[in-house]
């Protein structure tokens, strides 16, 4: 597996597995155990998924060392703050069955997001997380966030596919040696994705599918990947970018897919504030 190293020495994996909307318990869990079976080792939850107890469940089955893998989750809006970061960070912790977190990430730039960003700066000097970092963070908050404190995010999720490259935002963000993790690496199935016609015929020439060809992109970008999927199958494809690299040229044309806009998550928009701001649950 192809890592990364973040802005504070910690290596990461290029590629892991995300579960988010796994909302049922043992599907959760057997995905984990899929994922880590096929060789994942970065796992990626949250606590408003509602599923870091199958993650844990899942991870002591595996019989794995905990210093083999990479474990990443996020504090929501509801918990923004010093005191409320400190206690549902304690509460993931419980959840996943773990005494620290490789990677801690404000879920939202909504908040007070400057209490929590504290309470993380603190957990990580005293060894309980590894790195820290934000989620939807744009290049104004995230600018904010870097000058009104001691640690730098060393990672921002982001909405990141060939039809949302987030060019401008990964410039702010390779100023500061931020790296981009992509949430929604296949954008969720829109605009045709795992049958898009460029994607298909770049594709074609290593004997891959579209949803290779975008993993593979982001490789070669430098973009961490967590693909969510419940199947084995798919799980075990999505790992397999390993034997091939894209051309330049290759590169060039998923270039020109971009958008420039997201298709899943407008951050400054008003309705999503209220949407997202609305969405409550017991950790």
């Amino acid at each position: 597996m192809d890592t990364i190293q973040l802005n504070n020495g910690v290596t990461m994996p290029l590629m892991g597995l995300g579960v988010f909307q796994v909302t049922d318990q043992q599907v959760c869990k057997e995905s984990v155990l899929s994922a880590l079976q096929t060789g994942y080792r970065l796992i990626d939850t949250a606590a408003c998924y509602g599923n870091e107890k199958a993650v844990g469940e899942a991870i002591r089955e595996s019989g794995l060392d905990r210093k083999e893998l990479f474990l990443t989750s996020k504090v929501w809006i509801q918990d923004a703050g010093y005191e409320k970061t400190m206690r549902s960070f304690e509460k993931t912790l419980e959840n996943l069955g773990t005494d620290y977190l490789d990677l801690y990430l404000i879920h939202m730039p909504y908040g007070d997001y400057h209490g929590s960003w504290r309470a993380m700066e603190e957990l990580h000097r005293a060894g309980k997380i590894r790195a820290i970092g934000v989620c939807n963070f744009l290049p104004d908050r995230l600018t904010d966030l870097i000058l009104s404190h001691e640690i730098i995010p060393a990672v921002n999720q982001i909405e990141l596919h060939p039809f949302c490259q987030q060019r401008a935002l990964r410039q702010v963000m390779a100023q500061y040696h931020i790296v981009a993790m992509a949430w929604a690496p296949f954008a969720e199935g829109q605009n045709g994705i795992f049958t898009h016609p460029v994607l298909t015929e770049i594709g074609k020439q290593y004997g891959k599918t579209p949803a290779q060809v975008v993993l593979r992109w982001l490789r070669q970008e430098g973009v961490v990947a967590i693909p969510k999927s419940v199947h084995a199958e798919r799980i075990t494809q999505n790992f397999d970018v390993d034997d091939f690299t894209l051309s330049s040229a290759d590169m060039v044309q998923i270039s020109g897919l971009d958008m420039g806009k997201p298709l899943i998550l407008n951050i400054p928009s008003l309705n999503e504030v209220y949407r997202l701001h609305n969405i409550r649950f017991e950790q």
